[in-house]
């Protein structure tokens, strides 16, 4: 039953809360009764003390999140492989993305508007390969064409394409006016495989459990929760103008 964890926590805590004094603990089943048909009677005590345990490991969690995005900061904004947009914008995102993802497609045309809308928005990709070969040919010819000067049209079409194989990659690399002969050589090196290597294991690193999830400066937000996103970018915003 849904309620037997934060009853068993409850009553745990109103158990303790009795016990604050000398001497040594004993068992007390006429109380534990009292504490179980008390909880009962009030489920909102529940509800409360469930609402405190959440609270609690959500702030344990940002603790720890924070430490591990402070670790690897450097891999995480400034490895020079990625693909940056507004590469002089002042706040730094960083969103893990698959091409293949259905959450990631739907965010990403308010990325773009984002990175269009905020030059002071520095927007680094990553590319989290997790939705198999066909999701890594597209990753590897967005990497290949890095230095064509085409990324974000490349980026928005490989994302509007909802059925997106192999073939699909070329026939739109090409239409964006990619040079895909150019493009697959760098996209098949030893280079561009290790990028995807480290990226995947930056990802592990991070705790990332799906796409997307984007980063901006302490804080993760895990999944396409766009209206998060904007509203991190207000606060860092917000908290470098209190500064000044």
């Amino acid at each position: 039953m849904p309620f037997q964890r934060p009853l068993a926590l409850a009553a745990a805590s109103l158990a303790a809360l009795s016990l604050i004094a000398c001497g040594p603990a004993k068992p007390d089943k006429a109380f534990g009764d009292k504490v179980h048909a008390y909880l009962l009677a009030n489920p909102e005590v529940l509800m409360e003390v469930s609402a405190k345990l959440q609270e609690k490991q959500a702030g344990q969690a940002a603790e720890k999140a924070k430490d591990v995005i402070g670790k690897y900061r450097q891999a995480l904004e400034r490895d020079p492989r990625d693909f940056v947009a507004n590469p002089n914008g002042s706040i730094t995102v960083v969103e893990f993305f698959d091409y293949r993802c259905g959450y990631c497609k739907l965010a990403a045309p308010q990325v773009v508007a984002l990175i269009q809308q905020n030059p002071d928005v520095r927007f680094v990709f990553k590319d989290f390969v997790i939705f198999g070969h066909d999701s890594e040919v597209a990753a590897r010819m967005v990497l290949g064409a890095k230095d064509q000067g085409k990324t974000i049209a490349l980026h928005q079409r490989l994302m509007a394409e909802k059925s997106l194989d192999a073939a699909a990659v070329i026939r739109i690399a090409g239409e964006v006016g990619i040079d895909v002969a150019k493009a697959q050589a760098v996209a098949t090196n030893a280079t561009t495989t290790q990028h995807l290597a480290d990226t995947h294991a930056l990802a592990e690193a991070l705790a990332i459990e799906g796409t997307p999830a984007f980063f901006v400066g302490d804080k993760m937000i895990a999944g396409a929760d766009m209206e998060a996103l904007k509203l991190a970018i207000d606060n860092v915003r917000a908290g470098r103008a209190k500064k000044v």
